[in-house]
């Protein structure tokens, strides 16, 4: 399969899509674990289809650089990738409901998904037992905001999908 040229087009709609993440972050960055990035990573997916494994990568770095290269970055390495991947796999059964569950589950499980680092870091330290114990006790320290930031996607998703959809339909002729 041939790739497609990137266009000046296909890099300015790009640096819109951080752009959006990044300033929807910044907005709600007073609220614990209420974020807007789980819903535009779906939508971006679902209609602007192979361009979001750019966005992706670009996400990644902009955050690195303005909150630092920490532990909590690495996790971004993997989870944000799999959330995309999962909306590709998954989006023929694309309902406002479907992607609110979906969206929820996300944060639901981020935090377990994130204790992965922890593990390998205390498996490496003092064997897989410690690895475990390290990984189960970071993730049982957060299941309280886990359960914020599962809400809140599932919240945000099913408020949002309809009204953001119409509007991204009309985007997409015009930008693809």
């Amino acid at each position: 399969m041939k790739m497609k040229k990137i266009t000046v087009r296909d890099i300015t709609l790009i640096g819109m899509m951080v752009a959006v993440i990044e300033v929807c972050k910044a907005a709600l960055s007073f609220l614990p674990n209420i974020e807007l990035t789980t819903f535009w990573l779906i939508l971006f997916t679902l209609y602007f289809g192979r361009k979001i494994l750019l966005v992706i990568p670009v996400f990644i770095l902009i955050e690195g650089c303005i909150y630092g290269f920490g532990l909590w970055w690495v996790m971004y390495l993997y989870m944000w990738p799999l959330l995309v991947l999962l909306v590709w796999i998954l989006k023929k059964h694309g309902s406002v409901w479907f992607f609110s569950t979906l969206s929820g589950l996300f944060g639901l499980f981020f935090g377990f998904f994130c204790a992965i680092p922890y593990v390998v870091i205390g498996a490496w330290d003092g064997g897989i037992q410690n690895g475990l114990y390290a990984g189960f006790t970071w993730w049982v320290a957060g299941i309280p905001w886990d359960i914020v930031h599962g809400v809140g996607n599932f919240v945000l998703m099913l408020v949002l999908y309809h009204p953001v959809r119409r509007v991204m339909e009309s985007m997409k002729s015009r930008w693809t």
